[in-house]
């Protein structure tokens, strides 16, 4: 088979190096010429584009069976509400119009800040989405409608990503939002600190596309309910000796448990 990935950060290069394996032909995609050796390793085909620019993802995905989306805005286009607006439109929509335009087959990473807060007692595939104004989940929101409105369009949402040796570490995203962004971030105090394997979050698309599924999917590891992010992180600034974090409540991500049910019953499991 041959699939393109646009947007090769961790997740998307981790699906690339285990479709290789499988004996599969991947054509990733950066916006970073630094990175395109990086890429070569895993990859048949590399290109440097941006998701907006239509004829570069024509190319990039010519002879693909299906086209996996893992694009990510920027840590700098979202520390506020302003700077989300732009870059969330232009990394999420924009990518996910483009692909949708060129390919009957995209799947799209989304993100559980499409549920908002989120309406207990369990969130599922069936809750509805939010009508929050931030640039978040109605990018999300936007894209995922871009993508499903395809004959072959799937969704998978997906929590925060974390494992990966280049990730930073929880200690050090707090350390990060102290030291540049004066101990504000911009999500919840009482959201579910949900998290993912980035391994389980390329296993769940690889699974979404060798199984040919089509839908929107929730990937939140859900055999234990995490603790919110105001517990969570005053006992990280404890340890650290840092002040408490100050939560402005700008992304709104579910603060009821969410539920993978779905993924679980067709043959899914978490192995991380």
């Amino acid at each position: 088979m041959r699939y393109a990935i646009i947007g090769c950060g961790h997740v998307g290069l981790e699906l690339a190096r285990r479709w290789t394996e499988a004996g599969h032909a991947v054509t990733g995609t950066t916006t970073t010429p630094e990175r395109v050796p990086e890429l070569r390793k895993a990859c048949a085909e590399v290109a440097v584009l941006r998701g907006a620019d239509r004829d570069a993802v024509v190319r990039a995905v010519d002879g693909a069976d299906a086209v996996v989306l893992t694009v990510s805005p920027r840590l700098s286009g979202a520390f506020d509400a302003a700077s989300r607006v732009a870059e969330y439109a232009d990394t999420l929509v924009a990518t996910a119009r483009v692909a949708a335009s060129v390919h009957p087959r995209a799947v799209f990473t989304s993100s559980g800040s499409v549920y908002g807060g989120g309406a207990g007692p369990l969130i599922d595939e069936t809750a509805p989405t939010t009508d929050d104004p931030d640039a978040s989940p109605r990018s999300f929101v936007a894209a995922e409608q871009a993508v499903l409105a395809t004959p072959g369009g799937a969704v998978l949402r997906i929590p925060d990503v974390y494992g990966h040796p280049g990730d930073l570490d929880y200690p050090a995203r707090v350390r990060f939002a102290h030291e540049r962004l004066g101990g504000s971030v911009p999500f919840a105090a009482d959201a579910l600190l949900y998290r993912i394997d980035y391994r389980d979050a390329a296993a769940a698309l690889d699974f979404l596309v060798t199984e040919g599924l089509t839908g929107v999917f929730n990937a939140y590891p859900d055999a234990v309910t995490p603790p919110r992010n105001a517990e969570a992180f005053a006992a990280i600034c404890a340890a650290e000796g840092l002040p408490e974090l100050t939560y402005r409540g700008e992304i709104r991500l579910p603060e009821a448990p969410v539920s993978s049910a779905r993924l679980r019953a067709l043959g899914f499991r978490f192995a991380h």
